[in-house]
Formats: C-alpha cells, sequence, structure tokens
C-alpha cells in the first residue's frame, strides 16, 4: 500500500512526513530540499481484534487495542507549475507518482507561499491556485498519455486490431491502470461507443480528468491551519479535505520519544510526565502546541492517513492466523499479522496476499469468531479473523 505526498516548496510537505513516519529528513523552506523521494513507514489506526476477544496480547503494534497497520509513505520530489513540461523536478515528480493508490497533496492553506514556494505575509496568496495547479499538471500529463498515440490508437480501433479499452489501457499500462477502470470513465461519459475520430477536444480533456480522478484519488492536506485567522477558505474547497498542523504533530512525536509527555496520535490532546524536568523552551513549545490542539482540535496527520485508506481506498482489516483456538501463528505469537485489503475481497485473496503458495492451494477457510467454514468466495468483512487451510504451505 502506497500513498504519495506531495505539494509545492515549502507547505510543510517534508514536515509532514517527518510526523507520520519519524523519519529524519531535510527540512527546509527552499526549492527542491527533497532532491530524492523519502520512503517512510507510516501507521494507520484500527480496532486490534483482541478487542472482540476480550484478550490482552503482546504486540508492538497494538497499543492498548489500537492496531497500527504499516504502509508506505513516499514524499515525492518537489513541483512547480509546467511539471508535465519537465520544469523543474518534472519528469522526475510525475514518474516517482506513478506508483501511488492514493495521494495526499499538502498545501499551505494559511497562504504563505506563494505559487512558487517562497514566503509570503500570511493570507496574501490564494491557496485554490495550488490545488488547481497540481490538479491541472495530472491532467496534461494524463493527456500526454493518451495525444502521443491518438492516430495511431484510432487506426487500430478502426482496423479492428484493438477494442477501445484495451487500446487505451496498454498507453496507461505504465501507471498501474486497470481494464476496468477506464471502461467505468468511458461508460461515464458516454464514450463506449463513441468513435475515437469523433471525439472532441472536450471529450479528451473530461476523459483525461475523470480518469485521473479515479485513479489517483486526492486528499487535500490543509497544512498551518494555525495561522489562519478563520477557515472560511476549506467551503471552497471542492475536494475531500482535512485541516492540519505537521509542526505540531512532529513536536508530539519529538516529546514523546524523549519522555516528555504521552500522547497517541490522532488524539486532541496530551498528558505530560510531571517526574521529569523540562525546559523553559520546552514549555513553551508545548504551551503553543496545547493552543494549536484548541484552535483545530488535532494535528490532523493521522486522520489524514487514516481517511486516505479507509475512506477513498475503502480498505478493510483482516487477521490471518494459523491456530484458530489461540489465534496464532506457528509460533505462539497472538493475532501477529494485521492485513489491509480492498473492500469485498474474498478468502482467497487474503490467501494470495499471505502467500501465493496458500492462494495455489486454498481448500477452505475458517471464520474463528463464527468458527464456520468458508469457501473461497467469502466476502471478507472488516475486524475478520481467519485462518487459511491449504495443500500448499508459505515458502
Amino acid at each position: 500500500m502506497q500513498i504519495g505526498l506531495l505539494g509545492k516548496t515549502n507547505v510543510g510537505k517534508s514536515t509532514f512526513f517527518s510526523a507520520a513516519t519519524e523519519t529524519v529528513v531535510q527540512i527546509g523552506n527552499y526549492p527542491f530540499t527533497t532532491i530524492k523521494p523519502n520512503v517512510g513507514i507510516a501507521y494507520v489506526h484500527a480496532a486490534c481484534a483482541c478487542k472482540s476477544f476480550g484478550i490482552l496480547h503482546k504486540n508492538p503494534l497494538c497499543m492498548q487495542g489500537t492496531r497500527l497497520i504499516p504502509v508506505k509513505l513516499v514524499d515525492i520530489a518537489g513541483l512547480v507549475p509546467g511539471a508535465h513540461e519537465g520544469k523543474g523536478l518534472g519528469n522526475q515528480f510525475l514518474d516517482d507518482s506513478r506508483q501511488a493508490e492514493v495521494l495526499i497533496h499538502v498545501v499551505d492553506i494559511s497562504g504563505s507561499t506563494d505559487i512558487q514556494g517562497q514566503p509570503v505575509p500570511v493570507g496574501t496568496h490564494d491557496p485554490l491556485e495550488d490545488i488547481e495547479f497540481v490538479e491541472n499538471e495530472f491532467d496534461h500529463w494524463f493527456k500526454q498519455i493518451l495525444e502521443r498515440e491518438w492516430q495511431k490508437l484510432t487506426k487500430e480501433i478502426e482496423q479492428k486490431t484493438t477494442k477501445l479499452v484495451d487500446g487505451i489501457a496498454k498507453r496507461f499500462s505504465g501507471l498501474g491502470i486497470k481494464d476496468y477502470e477506464i471502461s467505468a470513465v468511458l461508460q461515464h461519459l458516454d464514450l463506449l461507443s463513441k468513435k475515437t475520430s469523433d471525439w472532441s477536444a472536450l471529450d479528451l480533456d473530461n476523459f483525461v480528468k475523470e480518469l485521473r480522478k479515479k485513479t489517483k484519488p486526492m486528499l487535500i492536506a490543509a497544512n498551518k491551519a494555525d495561522l489562519c485567522k478563520d477557515l472560511s477558505i476549506l467551503n471552497k474547497i471542492k475536494e475531500k479535505t482535512i485541516v492540519c498542523s505537521a509542526e505540531a504533530e512532529l513536536l508530539l512525536k519529538k516529546a514523546t520519544k524523549a519522555g516528555l509527555i504521552t500522547y497517541m496520535p490522532g488524539e486532541n490532546s496530551f498528558v505530560k510526565n510531571e517526574s521529569i524536568k523540562i525546559t523553559d523552551e520546552q514549555q513553551k513549545a508545548l504551551d503553543l502546541v496545547k493552543i494549536i490542539l484548541e484552535k483545530i482540535k488535532s494535528t490532523g496527520v493521522q486522520t489524514i492517513l487514516n481517511t486516505v485508506i479507509f475512506e477513498i481506498l475503502k480498505q478493510i482489516v483482516v487477521y490471518p492466523v494459523e491456530d484458530e483456538t489461540k489465534l496464532s501463528n506457528k509460533d505462539g505469537e497472538i493475532l501477529p499479522d494485521a492485513k489491509l485489503l480492498p473492500l469485498n475481497s474474498t478468502t482467497k485473496d487474503l490467501a494470495g496476499a499471505i502467500h501465493k503458495d496458500l492462494e495455489k492451494g486454498f481448500l477452505y477457510a475458517i471464520d474463528v469468531k463464527t468458527k464456520q467454514r468458508i469457501g473461497s468466495d467469502h466476502i471478507l468483512k472488516n475486524g475478520d479473523v481467519i485462518k487459511i487451510v491449504s495443500t500448499l504451505s508459505r515458502g
């Protein structure tokens, strides 16, 4: 599961990445601080299956009944207007975006950075311009891919050597776009039966825009929200948007690591450790974070991660076990794994996600909660605990 993190210079993108992954990266307010994509592991939160069984278990990824599930976060190299033409690090940016299944666009919602990422007084730049330019870059990129061989594609269809969906899918294969996604967009726009030679420029524009929305869904991380006098600007944003303060989250993570506070990512408060003496500077920083939390309720970073996985990508969490009576693997570890799977996944899909050999030799599965035997086409539910029975063991 790969999440792409993007945004122009100086909006707090690298700070967001560091806060989410606890990975130290270079942070600066000048263009292209990030040259190559930083890759780290962030965690989404879900209710651990231990709650359903009323048990306690030792697992570093279960914190008082909250399960931490790893996802890959990629901090994609800096973006400027004209990226699709190769400006800035444009070619690299687009190439690094290919494998992301969902995108988080970090925007300076306070309007304190101009379109090139240069610092300006708070409120003097319109963040809507940033949102529009990033979407336009992706639309132009998609359009270039399609236009490059449009005449050739039209000829292939006319000669019946390819079909519309197959021909378009071939052009977008490098982006991991599936046939059914292209078919759904064509059907939605009523273009399936329309000859490609009759497509207008508007048809082409609408198609690439809808394809981008479907295959590269994007959430707006409205960063630096604490600097805003008010957040009325949010009413003008059409895309899914969540306010955040990446700097506050990073500070809380550092304070937690130092033992100064107790804090669970996503919560709207923290508890100071009274047994440790802190400096005046540290106290001032914690007081500032407290004010930020009172203003925007939480730092927003954990909410954003959870939202892109569970709401936008519609993933569910399933717990595979090898011993259904002990809820463990062969080493006796209780509820050792938590798998993210797309909604409507089957038990056989789960087997394949664990190991291809399990899928190949699949016999049946057991729903540990109901103790029922289930088949390969059984649709899994969020929170299921499943044992796979196969003729082939892993590896």
